[in-house]
């Protein structure tokens, strides 16, 4: 059968054999086994650099852990040397109250002491509780030095308020000044013109 332009084949059923049409065996879709052997190869490279990697890893993870661990307890241990300073300083420093108090209570002893035969003596003598507080007002302030030199070592006696020239005064001084020589320089050079 024809049609249009078409030639005709010469024998349409040559591959055809005594017994019918022969069976043709397809090939199985997959990999060859060199593609096998290579995805083998690849994933085993795999799992044993990530094997590799990992414990690498792990090791850097422990080590930096125990480096943290060790700055930790040097840490710990360094607070533990400054609260053992502090509380031998705030020891001494409760000490050396303690005696300066011993002795202010010792002069103001010696002195109500000292002063009792003024007692009951007339009109307007002074009583045993005048002498106290005099005594304490006298010998409360009069330690042995260490407020005084607390009081000079202050901050607040350098920032003023004790009717000396402070820094932020002097600054204001010294911007007033330039103020005002840079005002009589104008007005000589408006004189000259």
């Amino acid at each position: 059968m024809t049609f249009g332009n078409s030639t005709p084949e010469a024998a349409p059923y040559a591959d055809e054999g005594p017994y019918g049409t022969p069976v043709v065996h397809h090939k199985k879709a997959g990999l060859t086994r060199r593609g096998k052997v290579a995805i083998a190869v690849a994933g085993v490279a795999i799992v044993g650099g990530g094997t590799i990697w990992f414990q690498v890893h792990s090791a850097a993870v422990a080590k930096d852990e125990k480096e943290a661990a060790a700055l930790r307890i040097q840490m710990k241990k360094l607070e533990l040397e400054e609260m053992k300073i502090r509380n031998e300083k705030a020891a001494a420093d409760k000490k050396a109250a303690t005696a300066s108090a011993d002795k202010v209570q010792a002069a103001v002893d010696k002195c109500v002491k000292d002063s009792s035969d003024l007692i009951g003596k007339g009109y307007g003598s002074p009583s045993k509780g005048d002498i106290v507080a005099n005594c304490k007002q006298q010998y409360d302030g009069a330690t042995d030095g260490s407020d005084m030199a607390a009081a000079g070592s202050s901050t607040e006696s350098e920032s003023g308020g004790g009717g000396g020239v402070n820094a932020p005064t002097l600054l204001a001084l010294g911007g007033a000044g330039a103020l005002a020589l840079v005002a009589f320089a104008r007005k000589g050079k408006k004189a000259d013109a």
